[in-house]
């Protein structure tokens, strides 16, 4: 195969702007993320996806444990009974749970849930090992999959069967204190997404009829995806005290007193990875901050047979030094590519800088940085090369924020009627501001017209509402609605 054909071949045919969700497939698939299974619903994550997902994972894992998290593992199959003793689990999950009714051939005596979510497996070894005060806070999570068997269409890393999440954990002696630990957590998984993923994010609450089954307060973080649809980017729940109840997780206080324990739970999923490609990527391929990439840098030598042999040790050089300042750093000497075929795969592949070395660099002692965002470039001094490509890799990163931070800034607006919000949603995407008056039936309205919802309300409780009446029925507004269509 040709260099042009193979080049045909690796290229992106969908447009992001035009064909979003068949643009995203092509390219997950083409940068070497994810392949299709052969069931339908779930996904294989190829060895570049889950070096990603392993880089969200180190940054949240190396948080969770400075602020006092212990990871743990839990089995993947829950007992019914243990579904059943806190029904709300058990209504908002039944139709997504997937059941393992036999062990070979036998039939089981009761049924096993692959599990959906945790809490009812974890709360009951949490009552367990806490008896007093002195075991609390009591903080555990465990990375893993879960399995909801939801009929949607299949989205790599956005919505399939079985997924890669993180699930938090945690006991507490009063409300104070799991209070904080929900802000805790909403707070990293904030700050994962705008100082790791170059993504602004939002962050709120769950209306009541849409927060987590059991919960007392569901909190959220929401990213803004090209196509102006929104994406519960990670979840913390204050749970209070229901699974403690139903699971006796009590504690013993200094007097020996009784005391229910208030516990939390908190999660962010794979979604995530999908909001990173979707929103940073491009027609030509995979765009990644520097802070996630696998590779941070290729450096591309460029030479004709007479120039070969000098041309490969400068750019061997140029590598070795990225590679001693800890940068990730691809050499590509393929002598079977030519440099434009070797630009477009890397382009594909998402690498923040690219450097070029050819003869006038070496001539010069420069080095050719070309970021992949925008194709900008710049003839470098070789000396200190390590510490001009860190500045260079936080300008890449500086400038993926931006872009993302100026969609997001132009995408929320306001409506005070449903024939507003509907036009606007229609029109434009993103988020609607709009008084609201608390009431799940003023949210049909606008769900069942164009398939949008209630995505978040402030996290302040006191906050007054934009707006003095409900958009849709008219009676007083109690809070500010974000309507927004979702994936």
């Amino acid at each position: 195969m040709s260099d042009e054909d193979a080049e045909q071949e690796l290229g992106i045919t969908k447009s992001k702007a035009h064909e979003t969700g068949e643009w995203y497939a092509e390219l997950v698939q083409k940068a070497g993320l994810a392949d299709y299974a052969p069931m339908g619903g779930f996904i294989v994550t190829r060895p570049r996806g889950y070096a990603i997902w392993e880089r969200i994972q180190d940054r949240l894992d190396e948080w969770f444990k400075d602020t006092g998290a212990q990871n743990a593992y839990f089995p993947l199959f829950i007992p019914e009974s243990y579904l059943e003793k806190e029904k709300d689990v058990v209504e908002g999950f039944d139709p997504e749970v997937a059941w393992v009714t036999h062990g070979g051939y036998e039939e089981l005596e009761e049924r096993l849930a692959v599990r959906p979510t945790s809490e009812s497996i974890i709360a009951p070894y949490m009552a367990q090992w806490v008896r007093s005060h002195r075991d609390l806070p009591l903080r555990l999570n465990q990375w893993c999959s879960v399995v909801r068997w939801e009929a949607t269409e299949t989205k790599p890393f956005f919505r399939t069967k079985e997924f890669l999440w993180q699930e938090g954990h945690t006991a507490h002696a009063d409300e104070e204190g799991a209070w904080d630990e929900t802000m805790t957590r909403l707070e990293q998984y904030e700050r994962l997404y705008e100082e790791v993923m170059a993504l602004p994010a939002m962050t709120g609450r769950k209306p009541d009829h849409d927060k987590f089954p059991g919960a007392h307060t569901t909190t959220t973080v929401e990213a803004l995806m090209p196509d102006g649809k929104s994406v519960q980017g990670g979840t913390s729940h204050y749970l209070g005290t229901s699974f403690a109840e139903a699971f006796d997780l009590t504690y013993a206080d200094a007097e020996e007193d009784e005391h229910v324990a208030h516990t939390t739970s908190w999660g962010l999923s794979w979604r995530a990875m999908g909001a990173l490609i979707m929103v940073h990527s491009d027609d030509q391929g995979l765009v990644l901050p520097p802070t996630l990439a696998p590779e941070q840098v290729v450096v591309v030598p460029i030479w004709q047979s007479d120039t070969k042999d000098e041309v490969l040790d400068y750019a061997e050089g140029v590598a070795q030094d990225l590679e001693a300042a800890a940068h990730r750093v691809h050499l590509d000497d393929r002598e079977n590519r030519n440099p434009g075929f070797k630009y477009n795969e890397w382009e594909l592949k998402g690498v923040p800088l690219r450097i070029e070395v050819g003869p006038n660099e070496v001539e010069e002692g420069s080095a050719t940085l070309v970021h992949r965002p925008d194709g900008e470039s710049e003839r470098v001094d070789r000396t200190g090369i390590a510490a001009t490509v860190d500045d260079h890799l936080d300008t890449v990163f500086a400038k993926l924020y931006a872009s993302a931070e100026e969609t997001l800034e132009g995408e929320i607006r306001e409506a005070e009627s449903r024939e507003e919000i509907l036009g606007t949603i229609g029109q434009h995407g993103g988020y609607v501001k709009s008084g609201w008056c608390g009431e799940e039936a003023c949210e049909e309205p606008i769900k069942d017209a164009i398939a949008a919802e209630i995505v978040m309300v402030p996290l302040d409780r006191d906050a007054e509402p934009i707006h003095e009446d409900c958009a849709i029925c008219g009676e007083t507004a109690e809070e500010t609605a974000y309507f927004a269509k979702s994936y």
